[in-house]
């Protein structure tokens, strides 16, 4: 939905966050499983007219953040970039720490898009990078320091998701999961697989944290870096691979030549009968984790 707002609007923060509302309007409606609660909440205030700027309620949730890395690749100017961030993440959430999170992931993709970095860069580069998105929150500066920590004793995932007291698995908090998925990213840098391995191995709230973690490896490695076994086993009828491609073209042609051909048609319908199979699957899921053996 950012890609194909991006394609209509690149410019405009304001006018892009009202492309991109009419997308979650759309999307909300055709039943998606899983979607959190402030998202939920906000695309139906959109629905009852509320405007973007006024729409989001107050959440630390990963949203903002699951989005964001896309504005890091396609927009080089940090001021604008991060207007466009912003216009994505108060959309839905308003917590200030939505919009660190969302900033950070977005930041780093930058970074990684115009460092092109083929080897492990020194992590001081990452954590002054990170310090100074939002440098007066104690609390980021905290986390900041102790994937530092982390990355100086090359901690396993698993272990810096102890450190972080989430032994039971990572919350859908985003000062959770922003940390976990950079933490994973630097410290299986151009290992795709092993990234997301890792941080789905810890447990939790594992679509959104490894969601996070695969646009930072994917922008490291770039889809020749992505299992082909995984490419090969997605089967949707709608967001299929051939439609991902051609986003991506259609974007790459945008940053080259400044002007867009417009967002990709594509038969969303056929995702209604395909979201509601899928709500199926995640309440059998959930129902079955309410008997024994629990």
């Amino acid at each position: 939905m950012v890609a194909q707002a991006l394609l209509d609007e690149s410019n405009d923060a304001e006018r892009f966050s009202q492309k991109l509302a009419w997308r979650l309007r759309w999307w909300f409606v055709r039943l998606p499983a899983g979607v959190g609660m402030a998202t939920a909440k906000a695309c139906l205030r959109l629905w009852c007219g509320f405007p973007p700027k006024r729409s989001g309620v107050f959440s630390a949730g990963n949203g903002p953040a699951m989005r964001a890395a896309i504005f890091g690749v396609m927009i080089d100017d940090i001021e604008k970039r991060h207007a466009f961030v912003k216009a994505s993440t108060q959309m839905t959430h308003t917590d200030p720490k939505a919009l660190t999170g969302a900033v950070a992931v977005a930041d780093l993709a930058g970074w990684i898009t115009r460092h092109d970095p083929k080897t492990l860069p020194p992590f001081g580069e990452i954590i002054e990078l990170l310090l100074g998105i939002e440098p007066q929150d104690e609390t980021w500066r905290d986390l900041v320091e102790q994937m530092r920590r982390g990355w100086e004793d090359n901690l396993p995932v698993l272990k810096f998701a102890d450190q972080l007291g989430l032994q039971k698995g990572v919350s859908g908090y985003i000062y959770h999961t922003v940390p976990m998925a950079i933490y994973a990213w630097y410290r299986h840098f151009g290992d795709y697989r092993k990234t997301l391995e890792s941080v789905i191995e810890c447990g939790g709230d594992t679509d959104t944290v490894a969601a996070i973690a695969g646009t930072l490896a994917g922008t490291t490695v770039g889809e020749s870096g992505i299992p082909q076994d995984w490419i090969d086993g997605i089967c949707d009828v709608s967001i299929h691979v051939a439609l991902l491609r051609n986003t991506a073209t259609r974007l790459a042609e945008l940053v080259e030549k400044g002007t867009s051909r417009g967002p990709i048609r594509y038969g969303w319908p056929l995702s209604i009968p395909r979201n509601l199979f899928f709500l199926l699957v995640v309440l059998r899921h959930g129902f079955r984790r309410l008997l024994p053996p629990y």
